[in-house]
């Protein structure tokens, strides 16, 4: 029993006895040393994955870490321990001085975390430790990267490392390793890919290449001809979006305009205030649900869409009914009373919400995006509004085709004499269709405050876009209004790419002038009250 009790004493004591898991030289050069020695000392505890190491940088990083004399202590309040050993130090030295992480020393000090982080088993943390060292690593860490390269299941994360670790092999392997992770960066579409790669071929001023070595710099041509062939196909497609995104805002700028104007012949200059009362309305909105219900903010927009097309539909009918009403027939009065209200709106808008632009914020499922490729990310917001407008359009195709209120809009537009005698309320259907475009165009100004400022000169920006859309597609023509606003949607996006964007509008508004001299009609036949003329 006497020996049990010794050999169970004797186990006790080596449990309780800390164990030496850090390098008395590291942890000296990391308290005590120049800021090479320290950031050397950083790398060189994050390369050998202990987690006492990760906890003696983030005390480091949190301003825990003290110097005394030549011992390295971490203090957290009246507590102290040994970094070295993990032994408690009581009493505390009163001769310490503070080890002061600056900002490169805090950057390596980030990393090293980071790598540090590659194993952790949260799949999250994983992702955001690989995100951290595709910023930048020093090359000491390859051998933690490798070890966590190789247990590395996820295939979103397991590419991602395979990347860093090229680009630390990149500069600091032997020649061999080096032409591999050429060919692994060769396999990526990653702009600072392309930047690495680059880098080899450059030549110095003597004439010779940054690169001496021929083998590598042909493999390195090789993989940049093939990165960048994969940043073209990412510059397409971003360009393709961008078109598609673009095309639908002037699509949903357009649709009333295609009623107001394209069926009932109302050349309405006001249009674009209507765009920016529906904007207005949708900042109201945004100000009520903070204010009254800030647990349901995302989804103010629910209640934004319907107000917005309520609020510009009902002034475009008070409008029909005091003013357009009595100019039909009549377009350069029409056109002239309209710009007139358009000042009047716009004044009245500076007097109630100021001159100043005002914010309106995305709701939390709008933000962000989604990254297709390397080069190419979709913003959720411009994802939404490309279906919200495809919506619209849906919507007012089955109005105009589906209902009894469309029925009476097409019969006034082909022949109102007729329509009159067979009991159509001509004048009522003006004012039910007048609010439709109007209602649309506060969808439009719902739209716009998402992806831009909100201010009281928001329409006139799209006010002339949608009327060249109107006038492209086809009088009275929904489907020559889609196929016009994707049209100039992508020829001002593939202009802009090329020669800028002011040289871009003078093209497309030239190239419209000569199409239009051509084909007056647009891009269908012209149907409205033109026709009976």
């Amino acid at each position: 029993m006497r020996t049990l009790l010794i050999i169970l004493l004797a186990a006790a004591a080596l449990l309780a006895r800390p164990a030496v898991a850090l390098d008395a030289g590291l942890v000296e050069k990391l308290g005590l040393g120049d800021s090479d020695e320290k950031v050397a000392a950083i790398n060189a505890l994050a390369a050998t994955g202990d987690p006492q190491a990760a906890e003696l940088l983030a005390a480091l990083a949190e301003g825990d870490v003290q110097t005394a004399g030549k011992r390295v202590l971490v203090v957290k309040g009246d507590q102290a321990t040994d970094a070295a050993t993990g032994e408690a130090v009581a009493p505390l030295p009163k001769d310490r001085e503070d080890v002061v992480a600056n900002n490169r020393l805090r950057g390596a000090i980030a990393s090293a975390l980071a790598a540090l982080k590659l194993v952790a088993p949260d799949r999250e943390t994983r992702l955001a430790a690989v995100k951290a060292l595709a910023g930048g690593a020093d090359p000491s860490i390859l051998p933690l990267v490798k070890k966590a390269l190789a247990q590395e299941t996820d295939p979103i994360i397991k590419p991602l490392l395979e990347w860093v670790a090229a680009t630390l092999e990149l500069s600091g392997g032997d020649r061999d390793a080096r032409i591999a992770a050429i060919r692994t960066l060769g396999l990526s579409g990653s702009p600072s890919s392309k930047t690495l790669l680059l880098a080899l071929l450059e030549k110095r001023t003597d004439g010779g290449f940054a690169e001496p070595d021929e083998d590598v710099r042909i493999e390195a041509q090789k993989s940049l001809r093939a990165v960048e062939d994969r940043l073209a196909w990412g510059e397409r497609a971003g360009l393709a979006f961008a078109g598609v995104s673009l095309g639908s805002i002037l699509l949903l700028a357009a649709l009333g305009l295609a009623i107001t104007y394209g069926l009932m012949g109302v050349i309405n200059m006001a249009h674009g205030e209507l765009i920016m009362i529906g904007a207005y309305t949708t900042y109201v909105v945004q100000n009520l649900f903070r204010a009254h219900a800030p647990g349901a903010f995302d989804w103010y927009l629910l209640c934004a869409v319907p107000a917005a097309f309520a609020v510009s539909a009902a002034v475009g009918m008070v409008l029909e009914r005091t003013v357009i009403r009595f100019l039909y027939g009549r377009p350069l009065e029409t056109l002239l009373a309209t710009w007139g209200i358009s000042l009047v709106l716009i004044q009245a808008v500076r007097t109630i919400f100021g001159a100043q632009n005002v914010q309106v914020e995305n709701p939390v499922w709008m933000s962000g995006g989604i990254q297709m490729l390397s080069n190419v990310v979709l913003p959720w917001s411009r994802i939404v509004i490309i279906g919200f407008a495809a919506a619209v359009l849906a919507g007012i195709w089955c109005l105009l085709t589906r209902t009894r209120l469309g029925l009476f809009v097409r019969g006034v537009t082909q022949n109102r004499a007729m329509a009159s005698c067979v009991g159509v309320p001509t004048a009522r259907v003006d004012t039910w269709a007048f609010g439709v475009g109007s209602g649309l165009a506060g969808l439009a100004g719902c739209a716009l405050s998402q992806i831009g400022n909100v201010g009281p000169d928001l329409g006139q920006a799209y006010i002339v876009d949608s009327f060249l859309v109107v006038v492209l597609g086809g009088v009275g023509q929904l489907a020559g209004t889609v196929y016009a606003a994707l049209g100039l949607g992508f020829a001002n996006k593939l202009l802009e790419s090329w020669s800028g964007a002011v040289l871009a509008k003078i093209a497309v508004l030239v190239f419209i002038i000569v199409f239009i001299q051509k084909r007056p009609q647009g891009l269908f036949a012209m149907k409205g009250r033109a026709v009976e003329a």
